[in-house]
């Protein structure tokens, strides 16, 4: 029987973040037959909080930004999400991030909910001093919020160590004395430091290449000889990349937003990403081609890892991809339009809620660390990992077949399974 796929007179030719994570939402729910009070329940966020404060620049004179936190649902266990600064944040994108961090988390099966926040701000116009002074004034207008067994933030795109630092020391300053030593945990991807773990930094990636991994031995691809691109190369892509190389997979095209890049010898990972640190991203990278974004989508390789930001892979987009799998490294880079295209294309697809979710699964390590006061070595976080992820990542396989459906509605059933199984054992109150 052929894979269901969504014919064009049931997509939305042009829709917002939100409306793509509730068209997956909708159709997963109707294929596994969820039950329509649980589906009420997950359709709709618990709380959104939006602040408006103001931060003092290094002229002295203050600017006024809009912060925002949505927390989905916590029915598996605190608030889980990370934190972004970028100029096009907005609420409808938070609510898709914030419904994807429940899934993502219930997939992996760890016992947290989703949350999703952000800033809505350029960081490359301010100093380092004026972004201290903007995270900590965000952090004391969130205020209880969060709290490190309520809703734990976590960094994403453009925030980092340094960024989870500050606001683990301005939330710790807002205690009382004797409970400062306690919130350790208020974020995860702390630097080591101040209680982060070994194995974080490249958790991201590093699920991503586990993924690829188990998918290349269902499908008789040998990583040794495979080729991949990859379109971001920060923290996630970088990491990927990085990580397939070891495998001995080759990449040979690699796109941010300073431009495109290609060798037909292939890209070494590493002294791409050293180089993407000390330039500020991939363009003129030595010993590469330049080219536009349109010849690299069309660049052939077995592997194609999205890594950047959302709705990438359209239905403007999807034509262009010669890959035999994208292993979606972002959050929500594929559309339902593209979607539709992949599938009749026979292009197969590693959701994001699986594909990327290394992150989240260590991050729960960093906080089961700190609140038990102890330090993994990186052998035990790495081998914690991998079992979590191909756990996971055979349990969407076994519900694609089982459903004969594509695999990104397979990871939404698998979610929203133990989701509505929950609620059913324990009830809505009152």
């Amino acid at each position: 029987m052929a894979v269901p796929v969504p014919t064009t007179s049931t997509v939305i030719e042009k829709q917002s973040l939100y409306d793509n994570v509730i068209w997956q939402f909708d159709r997963s729910a109707d294929l596994m037959g969820l039950d329509p009070e649980i589906r009420k329940i997950m359709a709709a966020t618990t709380n959104e909080i939006q602040v408006h404060f103001p931060a003092r620049m290094d002229e002295g004179n203050i600017e006024i930004f809009t912060g925002y936190r949505v927390q989905h649902n916590n029915a598996l266990g605190p608030y889980k999400g990370g934190l972004r600064f970028h100029p096009a944040v907005d609420i409808d994108e938070v609510r898709a991030l914030a419904m994807w961090m429940t899934l993502k988390c219930a997939v992996v099966d760890i016992p947290f909910g989703g949350a999703k926040g952000g800033i809505r701000m350029d960081p490359s116009r301010y100093s380092a001093d004026e972004i201290q002074r903007i995270v900590r004034r965000f952090t004391f207008a969130l205020g209880d919020t969060i709290g490190p067994e309520f809703d734990i933030p976590a960094p994403d795109v453009n925030t980092n160590s340094q960024t989870m630092a500050w606001i683990a020391d301005t939330y710790a300053s807002t205690m009382p004395p004797h409970e400062r030593s306690r919130c350790t945990h208020v974020v995860t991807g702390k630097p080591i430091e101040s209680g982060g773990s070994l194995g974080r930094e490249k958790a991201t990636g590093q699920g991503v290449a586990f993924t690829l991994r188990e998918w290349a031995k269902d499908h008789e691809v040998d990583l040794r000889s495979a080729t991949f691109i990859v379109q971001g190369y920060g923290n996630v892509g970088s990491w990927a990349a990085r990580l397939m190389k070891r495998f001995g997979s080759k990449l040979l095209a690699v796109e941010d937003v300073t431009g495109a890049i290609t060798a037909p010898d292939g890209i070494d990972p590493d002294s791409l990403a050293k180089y993407v640190v000390e330039h500020g991203g991939v363009a003129g990278y030595p010993g590469t081609k330049e080219i536009d974004h349109t010849t690299f989508l069309r660049t052939k390789a077995d592997i194609f890892i999205p890594a950047a930001l959302e709705n990438t892979i359209t239905g403007a987009t999807a034509p262009l991809l010669d890959v035999k799998v994208v292993a979606e490294g972002a959050n929500g880079p594929t559309d339902p339009d593209g979607d539709a295209i992949l599938a009749k294309r026979g292009i197969d697809v590693i959701p994001d809620i699986l594909c990327n979710s290394g992150g989240v699964v260590v991050s729960y390590f960093e906080w089961l660390q700190n609140k038990r006061s102890e330090y993994w070595e990186l052998v035990e976080v790495d081998g914690k990992l991998l079992r979590i992820i191909v756990n996971a990542y055979r349990k969407v396989r076994d519900t694609a077949k089982r459903y004969r459906t594509d695999w990104r509605t397979a990871a939404f059933i698998c979610a929203l399974g133990r989701l509505e199984t929950v609620y059913k054992e324990r009830g809505v109150f009152p």
